[in-house]
């Protein structure tokens, strides 16, 4: 049986034609071939209509492309080969025979305008060449598809060769530079319009963005005033309860000494269900000044809201004095042996000009445990008396009122 393709005896590669084993001779410098009777496979993609030469071929096109159909054309373009005629030729040639000469084999032609637009988007020049050369040197965009479907292919970034035909053939039609230039134009303008949507689709992304965290920003802030208003409700109520139960308490003890009184002079018990005689109605004056609360957190707040309110037309020194009490408060709850963090003098300059001069701002001190000593000169926090539990409330209250934008403003 005749040969169909040529075996490389050096690694075993099937060649079509003796035009590829003279071009793997070069490429590999290898010289031993020999005839075979085993066809190079011809099997053709039906989707895409891609030839592959082996059946690792048509796997790695299965891998990357996801086609699975391919028709199996090796019968057709097998044909007879031997090297005796080549020989033969060559030594006819030699001896100065009229054959033709072997074909030559050189680079191929392809639009310079293009091939430069490639190695500018990074791809090395043999590999840019064999794109434009195999995909018709027609635009980027199909050598880049080109170089996507054969990036595994061994010899893609060699440089291609193809033979000189010594037959005179028509010319193939090739773009003027007019339309050469009007189509590197169309393609800048159209990576123009994708980079100007893709900036578009960008800013409406970060505008939606600002919008989302804008709204969040307004719920939180609504959300920590409801819950602000609230907490003076529950406190004014609290204070109200408190206020009732002391005048009940009140009441019963006047009731006991009454009582009491009544015994010692020897008068009979009153009788409850006697009728007493109507007194007039007084209208109950509400107290201006805020009732103290019963806790101690609550009446450092309401120290603290006062001397927001006595000074409201100056934010600054406020400001100054509620950083300056969280001070103190810090620095003896974090060192509460150094006896320098519990003494204050109180004609200090520094210390009357931002706490000493406000109303409040001793009386917080006093709250957290302080005291007058040695005349009134000197605010002394004795040692056996340092309540960490007190300072953690006390330096609570001073973050809530320096964080809290609408801290005393009800």
């Amino acid at each position: 049986m005749a040969g169909v393709s040529l075996k490389c005896g050096d690694c075993g590669t099937l060649l079509r034609s003796v035009e590829e084993a003279q071009e793997h001779a070069e490429l590999t410098k290898h010289s031993n071939f020999s005839e075979s009777t085993e066809a190079v496979l011809n099997l053709v993609c039906t989707s895409c209509g891609k030839p592959c030469r082996s059946k690792t071929e048509s796997d790695l096109h299965k891998k990357r492309t996801g086609h699975t159909e391919f028709v199996d054309k090796t019968s057709e373009a097998a044909k007879p080969i031997s090297l005796e005629v080549q020989k033969a030729d060559v030594e006819m040639e030699d001896a100065g025979g009229a054959t033709a000469h072997p074909e030559e084999m050189v680079v191929p032609e392809v639009d310079q305008t293009l091939l430069e637009e490639l190695e500018g988007m990074g791809f090395q020049k043999a590999r840019a060449t064999r794109a434009l050369h195999y995909s018709g040197n027609v635009s980027v965009e199909a050598a880049v598809n080109w170089v996507v479907e054969h990036e595994n292919d061994a010899d893609i970034d060699e440089m291609p060769q193809v033979a000189v035909n010594t037959k005179t053939e028509p010319p193939k039609p090739s773009l003027t530079p007019e339309e050469v230039k009007m189509k590197a134009q169309e393609l800048r303008e159209r990576a123009r319009k994708k980079k100007e949507e893709e900036e578009k689709r960008i800013e409406r992304e970060r505008e939606k963005e600002r919008i989302r965290v804008g709204k969040e920003l307004l719920e939180a802030k609504r959300i920590e005033e409801e819950n602000e208003r609230k907490r003076l409700l529950a406190l004014r109520k609290a204070e109200k309860e408190e206020e009732r139960r002391a005048r009940e308490k009140i009441r019963q003890k006047l009731e006991e000494d009454k009582a009491e009184r009544r015994r010692k002079l020897g008068l009979p018990p009153e009788d409850p269900t006697a009728a007493k005689p109507s007194t007039p109605v007084v209208e109950e004056k509400k107290s201006a000044l805020p009732v103290r609360p019963a806790t101690k957190a609550e009446q450092m707040r309401e120290c603290l809201r006062s001397l927001k309110q006595d000074h409201k037309d100056d934010e600054a020194k406020v400001k100054t004095a509620f950083n300056t009490l969280l001070t103190y408060v810090k620095n003896v709850a974090t060192n509460p042996n150094e006896e320098k963090f519990r003494k204050i003098r109180l004609n200090n300059a520094t210390f009357q000009a931002r706490v000493g001069s406000l109303k409040g701002g001793i009386e917080f001190l006093e709250l957290c445990g302080f005291e007058k000593m040695e005349g009134g000169e000197f605010l002394f926090l004795p040692r056996d008396r340092v309540d960490r539990a007190v300072l953690n409330s006390a330096g609570t209250e001073l973050n809530n009122a320096i964080n809290n934008p609408f801290f005393g403003v009800l």
